[in-house]
């Protein structure tokens, strides 16, 4: 049941990561999400980044508060939730935008297409008329354009 607890809640933070994307960080918090479109940071790290934290404090607080109760439903959420950061971690942060420069050269049509779609994403450099928010589930045309390729 553990493991059922963490698969659900991995995959419906991908819906909330939709919403929250289009809506928070493309709404009332474009400040924090604005220089990873425009750049205008410097150096590695951007304003953007604080989302690690928003998002991390509560998974963290789940999995405190569900440990201290005998590793109930809300430590395997909060697992759940940290689990799928790693992942946004690993494919936004790694492959997408290359901050350490490995897995540069794939072949894999799931992760161009994904790769794609945030290229589509990031040419709008506003905070209005984005698209594919979405982030381990992107629109099926870019995973077909590179279907053909293989």
């Amino acid at each position: 049941m553990n493991v059922l607890i963490v698969l659900v809640t991995f995959f419906l933070m991908e819906g909330i990561t939709w919403l929250t994307h289009k809506y928070v960080m493309h709404g009332f918090l474009w400040t924090l999400h604005r220089d990873h479109h425009d750049k205008s940071h410097t150096g590695t790290m951007e304003r953007n980044d604080y989302f690690f934290l928003i998002f991390a404090i509560p998974a963290i607080g789940m999995m405190f508060y569900g440990s201290l109760h005998g590793f109930n439903y809300w430590f395997y959420i909060g697992l759940g939730i940290t689990l799928y950061g790693l992942a946004y971690f690993l494919v936004h942060d790694i492959f997408i935008h290359q901050r350490i420069r490995i897995f540069r050269n794939t072949k894999s049509p799931y992760l161009l297409g994904i790769r794609r779609a945030h290229k589509q994403h990031h040419k709008h450099t506003g905070k209005e008329e984005g698209e594919c928010f979405g982030f381990l589930w992107v629109p099926v045309k870019y995973f077909r354009m590179y279907m053909k390729k293989v």
